[in-house]
């Protein structure tokens, strides 16, 4: 299992004063959580996380260097929670929670179609009614997606979270018979005279 490199201070000042010159610095606010252990206020260069994130897998694991106050710490983690806002898109407050090797995280991964439905071949459609499912492992069990071989699908059929194959040590917690992917008939549009008479207003009558 890799992990990406983020430096991160330890913040001294909470507010929003202090969080807007952060801001005004390139920095944002953050948190880290650890379990049964107090959280630690930080501040991480917003860029540097916007490329890891960009550039790596949905769940990437981050190692926090954290420095201040006398202290340099390592650790381990996820993001919890981004904060982005709304109109500009730019990251306003990131947190972060201790990925420990012992203990089993509940994360979305995200779903991978491969293949071609027969359904789709001979005219049908094919619908995604899930794009992640959520799971429970232990980090080294963690993988980037869960890979869907759709390719046997005809027209009508479906496959249900129960029919998902998930990597060894990996347990998937959405209810088993949630939809995930079908082929379905596309429906025809009325054509021909008839369709064409229907779709005309009457004419005003003639005395």
């Amino acid at each position: 299992m890799e992990a990406t490199e983020l430096k991160a201070l330890i913040r001294k000042e909470s507010g929003k004063g202090p969080a807007r010159r952060l801001r005004s610095e390139g920095l944002i606010p953050a948190v880290f959580y650890a379990r049964g252990e107090t959280s630690i206020p930080l501040s991480v260069n917003a860029d540097t996380l916007r490329k890891i994130i960009r550039e790596n897998r949905e769940n990437v694991f981050i190692k926090l260097l954290i420095e201040g106050e006398g202290q340099k710490l390592e650790k381990l983690s996820l993001i919890k929670e981004l904060q982005v806002e709304p109109l500009s898109r730019k990251f306003y407050h990131a947190d972060f929670f201790e990925i420990r090797m012992d203990h089993k995280l509940t994360v979305d991964v995200p779903i991978h179609f491969v293949g071609t439905p027969v359904g789709v071949e001979m005219g049908g459609e094919l619908q995604h009614l899930k794009r992640d499912l959520k799971v429970s492992c232990l980090p080294n069990a963690l993988t980037d997606f869960i890979e869907v071989d759709v390719s046997a699908l005809q027209i009508g059929d479906s496959l249900k979270v129960q029919d998902i194959q998930t990597p060894a040590g990996m347990m998937i917690l959405d209810p088993g018979d949630v939809g995930v992917v079908s082929v379905a008939a596309v429906k025809a549009s009325p054509t021909g005279t008839e369709g064409a008479a229907a779709a005309q207003p009457e004419s005003p009558a003639q005395e």
